[in-house]
């Protein structure tokens, strides 16, 4: 029988080798990575089994929300035999078709994959409540969505869950976001606020649904871990890293990967929120972990 340390280094092997990841993230899961699998766990533990346990992770683009995610559904399912199933708030993108008529009724920019008002809150709380209640021998598909054809995968493309569930992770880049006073988005904060949204309606009607809409989403997480970049100047280069690795693994017909203005757009988009992230979610996380400049996680802080 290996010992847990010995089981921890194989799991860690294997998920560097199937994952393509750099030795240097062996530290980050041995110190940082399997210390919140075992805090997870024992939410676990202490639920027996009632009622599945819904874990959110935040961090803006290129943190690494989606290698921890998979690391903890790895880790539970070698270790403890548990059930995790991944929802990524990008998998609940409206489609296309749906973006762009926001784009034509409300304003252009909500044609754009990216801010709180382009995704289907009511299929992820539909999701949610379904993968809660499933039991042994019955399964759930899970959406998923295409960022190389900027749509959602038809739903036979979907993945499916097997049930019982014991616990669910939501993860994405403003998970957990909060609305701000009104008197804060009077001002455009950069270049793209500036030239396509003077008046500020784009970023009035995302802070209403921010208020309105997605606390019922934010309200089914049980706990929040943050994953906190050093400053706003690595999301741009990361987000961008990111782009390139999609590039890579996309074939040459579909033509959806971002360009780098493409990107800096983009990320000017998610500027306002990203930004208030660092300040609210730091100090309200369950988790943080502090990232530094080459991605690694420097420090972790738990609260309940």
């Amino acid at each position: 029988m290996l010992s847990g340390m010995a089981k921890l280094n194989q799991i860690i092997a294997a998920f560097l080798d199937r994952h393509q990841l750099p030795e240097s993230f062996a530290r980050t899961a041995t110190e940082f990575f399997e210390p919140l699998c075992l805090w997870v766990e024992q939410r676990l533990a202490d639920r027996q089994g009632s009622v599945p346990f819904v874990l959110g992770i935040n961090g803006a683009q290129g943190t690494g929300k989606s290698t921890l995610a998979d690391f903890i559904y790895e880790y539970l399912a070698v270790a403890h035999d548990r059930i995790t199933v991944v929802l990524s708030i990008d998998d609940l993108y409206l489609t296309r078709a749906q973006r762009q008529s926001l784009a034509r009724d409300v304003h252009p920019l909500l044609g754009t994959r990216s801010v709180p008002g382009t995704h289907d809150v009511e299929l992820g709380l539909s999701i949610i409540g379904s993968l809660k209640k499933l039991e042994r021998g019955q399964t759930l598909l899970v959406p998923r969505f295409d960022k190389s054809t900027d749509d959602r995968f038809a739903e036979s493309e979907w993945t499916q869950a097997n049930g019982p569930v014991d616990l669910i992770i939501l993860e994405g880049w403003c998970v957990g976001s909060e609305s701000v006073p009104d008197d804060e988005l009077l001002l455009p904060i950069n270049d793209l606020e500036t030239s396509e949204d003077p008046s500020g309606i784009w970023r009035n009607y995302v802070n209403r649904q921010l208020q309105d809409v997605y606390p019922q989403l934010f309200e089914s997480l049980d706990a929040l871990v943050f994953m906190s970049a050093p400053d706003f100047d690595c999301v741009l280069r990361w987000r961008t890293e990111q782009e390139e690795k999609l590039a890579a693994s996309t074939s040459a017909g579909e033509t959806r990967v971002m360009t780098k203005s493409q990107i800096k757009r983009f990320i000017q988009q998610c500027e306002r929120i990203t930004r208030q992230n660092l300040k609210s979610l730091a100090t309200s996380a369950n988790v943080l972990f502090e990232l530094g400049p080459d991605h690694q996680v420097v420090s972790a802080r738990y609260k309940e």
